[in-house]
C-alpha cells in the first residue's frame, strides 16, 4: 500500500475497519497533531500497533491544532506534511484527517476495537471511551518515552533562534 493510499477519508476508514474485523483483525485507534514527529512518537505508535493487528490514527487538521491552545506557532507542519510522515510508519495502518475538537465523533464512526492514548489521561476522561466500551471494546493508556515533547522540541528551536 503506497502512502497516499494510507491517508484516508472517514467514510474510507469506516469500511476499512469493518473489513479488517470482519476477518478477525483487532483494530486500535488513537489520535493527536504529531506535528514534530520524535522518538517519543514513534515509541508510543509502536507499542500501540502491539495491541492489535491494525492502528488507525485520528490526525488532527490544521485548525484543530490552532484550536487547542498548545502555541501561535503550531501547527508547524502542515496536515499534509504530518498525514504523510505518520503513514511512512510501518506501525501506522491508515491515517484519518479529522477537523473537530475531539476525535469523538471519529472514533463513534471508525468504531475501533481498542481505543488507546498517553499515559497523562485517565481511562475514565478518554473522549470516545465509553462509545468504545459500550461496543464491546477495550480503552487503554500507554506510557510515554521520557524526555520527549513536541513543545520542548519548539521551545529548544525558538531559544537557540533567540527569540
Amino acid at each position: 500500500m503506497s502512502l497516499k493510499d494510507k491517508i484516508v477519508t472517514v467514510e474510507v476508514a469506516q469500511s476499512t475497519v469493518k473489513q479488517w474485523q470482519t476477518q478477525g483483525d483487532k483494530v486500535v485507534f488513537t489520535n493527536g497533531c504529531f506535528d514534530i514527529l520524535h522518538a517519543g512518537h514513534v515509541h508510543y505508535l509502536e507499542e500501540a500497533r502491539m495491541l492489535g493487528n491494525q492502528l488507525v490514527v485520528g490526525l488532527n487538521t490544521d485548525t484543530s491544532v490552532q484550536r487547542l491552545d498548545k502555541s501561535p506557532a503550531r501547527p508547524i507542519q502542515s496536515q499534509e506534511s504530518r498525514a504523510m510522515v505518520l503513514a511512512s510508519l510501518e506501525s501506522v495502518s491508515l491515517v484519518v484527517l479529522f477537523d473537530q475538537d475531539t476525535p469523538k465523533e471519529l472514533i463513534e464512526a471508525i468504531n475501533p476495537n481498542i481505543l488507546v492514548k498517553g499515559a497523562d489521561y485517565q481511562i475514565d476522561q478518554i473522549v470516545g471511551g465509553s462509545h468504545v466500551i459500550a461496543n464491546g471494546g477495550e480503552v487503554k493508556t500507554l506510557e510515554f518515552l521520557p524526555g520527549f515533547s513536541t513543545s520542548k522540541i519548539e521551545q529548544k528551536i525558538l531559544k537557540s533562534h533567540g527569540k
